[in-house]
């Protein structure tokens, strides 16, 4: 039986719940973060609460408690689930407040976590391809802020699900490429030059992207932060995509156009490799 946190109680997940007038759940008011978990290990714990803090301070929202608190009953949590590899996803919204749209202040914030069971991060695995299709990117103009309005990914990331892909990445009204439904994009050039979008408000600074640029300044794969266009991406000699849930996967087809040679290139190949072992650094990492 799967146990979750709410508002300072561990319970069974099927009793988990908020009130109705919760304004995360009436006006989307609200934050999120989701972390690797992988040999009971939270990966990049202090990178993730640090971006916690700050999309709840876009919102003017309190943290719920502080960053040693919130670390005590997440472990708590993977240790009343037992939980080894998956995930856990961390939820903050305003409080319960009569349904209006002024913010009220005063609220005690609503934090709510569960988990999720997944298989072990295989590097192996990780290099199958996937494919991705693209669409325009019709969401909000603070995508920096990880707020739990996704309407626009889900849209996004249904559609890529028809037609036989795993991920939408999301173009803006130029056609470059910002990022995908619930991850970052990325390509190798013919010239072998690592790009990645540079942040600003149009995408999320992803945990696991600046975790990859690490890895890959420490181990001499320079990269550049610009804009890259659709053309420019499909043109390339490889692209992949990163984030908590997927860590680094290969994406081998954009649309219907095989990027490279059709499977995961040496430059992804390699950062699939640092990740795992970064990943089985344990709580050092």
């Amino acid at each position: 039986m799967s146990i979750s946190y709410v508002n300072g109680r561990y319970v069974p997940h099927h009793e988990a719940s908020v009130h109705i007038e919760d304004r995360g759940f009436q006006f989307a008011d609200a934050v999120y973060e989701v972390f690797a978990v992988q040999g009971a290990h939270l990966i990049d714990e202090n990178g993730h609460l640090e971006r916690l803090e700050r999309s709840l301070g876009e919102l003017n929202i309190p943290m719920p408690m502080i960053h040693a608190a919130l670390k005590l009953v997440m472990r708590q949590l993977l240790r009343a689930n037992r939980l080894r590899y998956g995930s856990l996803y961390l939820q903050v919204s305003r409080g319960v407040a009569p349904r209006d749209f002024p913010a009220p202040h005063g609220l005690t914030p609503t934090l709510v976590m569960t988990v999720m069971r997944q298989k072990p991060f295989d590097p192996v695995s990780a290099l199958k391809g996937t494919k991705v299709i693209t669409t325009p990117d019709i969401r909000w103009k603070r995508c920096d802020i990880k707020t739990v309005q996704l309407l626009a990914g889900v849209m996004s990331k249904t559609a890529a699900y028809a037609q036989g892909a795993a991920e939408a990445w999301l173009l803006d009204d130029q056609d470059n490429i910002t990022e995908g439904s619930s991850s970052n994009a990325w390509i190798v050039t013919a010239d072998d030059e690592l790009v990645t979008r540079h942040t600003d408000h149009a995408i999320l600074g992803g945990i696991t992207r600046k975790t990859v640029m690490k890895l890959a300044e420490q181990n001499g794969l320079m990269y550049i932060e610009r804009t890259f266009s659709l053309g420019e991406a499909k043109a390339a000699r490889e692209a992949f995509t990163t984030s908590s849930t997927v860590m680094v996967r290969p994406v081998t087809y954009i649309d219907d156009s095989p990027i490279g040679d059709g499977v995961c290139g040496p430059f992804c190949q390699k950062l699939i490799e640092l990740y795992g072992a970064y990943m089985k650094q344990g709580p050092s990492a």
